[in-house]
């Protein structure tokens, strides 16, 4: 441990006089070998200054090639696929909500018309924006409604959204087309999926019916009376409880 000498101090007798001298050489020893280090890393450092110039570059490139494309073309990208979402999604709605000539609105949706995009125009130029994993959304529950249950499960499948509605919409949509293939196991693992993905009042009755419904096709009866429960203790105002309790005997009776 090194001691702090005063000015002009003198050791007292030849023992001090000696351990004074070697705390000198332990200490010059330990600056020799710090001066040694720094001229090593200078002269690694000037040996490969190109090398490391090189990396600060690279990285350097690489978040301003990153900052580059968001700003001036992600962002355009993505306010342009926005902006041709608009046509088709006009023609989606409008088949929604008529029973008649669906078909051909959802055509017009799907396809597009008048040198306009469809949906899957939008999927196919606009990968990667916001607007083309929308547009997975809408072609699946097109193709579902069209009865084309193979392709709506292919679209459904590459949307994501953590949106409470939207996810789990899409997560029963699936569930509804695994259903219509005769494949109940697989249907009412995603109707279960869209009840965990968001319990709002809109959506998580809507499923816990068809997982219960699912669940009894499947002589799950036990899951049947779980989900059916929740609906009338948790969603009394829903239309699903307006029926529920008949369905809750139908379980208890089966069991």
């Amino acid at each position: 441990m090194a001691t702090y000498k005063k000015r002009g101090f003198k050791p007292k007798n030849k023992a001090e006089e000696q351990r004074l001298k070697e705390q000198e050489s332990t200490t010059a020893e330990v600056f020799s070998t710090l001066d040694e280090s720094a001229s090593r890393t200078e002269e690694w450092v000037s040996k490969n200054q190109n090398y490391i110039l090189g990396v600060i570059g690279v990285v350097a490139v690489a978040v301003l090639g990153y900052l580059a494309y968001n700003q001036f073309i992600q962002k355009p990208k993505e306010a342009e696929a926005t902006n041709e979402l608009l046509y088709p999604q006009q023609y989606f709605e409008q088949a929604l909500n008529t029973s008649t000539a669906k078909d051909s609105l959802y055509n017009l949706a799907l396809n597009g018309a008048e040198g306009k995009y469809g949906f899957l125009d939008i999927i196919e130029e606009y990968k990667g924006t916001k607007a083309a994993n929308l547009a997975n959304y809408s072609v699946g529950m097109a193709y579902l409604d069209m009865q084309e249950y193979e392709n709506a499960i292919s679209y459904l499948e590459q949307f994501s959204s953590d949106d409470d509605i939207l996810g789990a919409l899409a997560k029963g949509g699936l569930g509804d087309a695994f259903m219509q293939l005769g494949q109940p196991e697989d249907a009412l693992g995603y109707y279960e999926s869209a009840v965990a993905h968001s319990v709002n009042d809109y959506t998580a009755p809507k499923f816990l019916y068809k997982s219960g419904i699912t669940a009894m096709e499947l002589q799950q009866n036990d899951k049947a009376l779980k989900y059916f429960q929740r609906i009338k203790d948790e969603f009394p105002s829903s239309d699903e409880a307006a029926t529920i309790d008949a369905f809750i005997g139908m379980a208890k009776n089966t069991n």
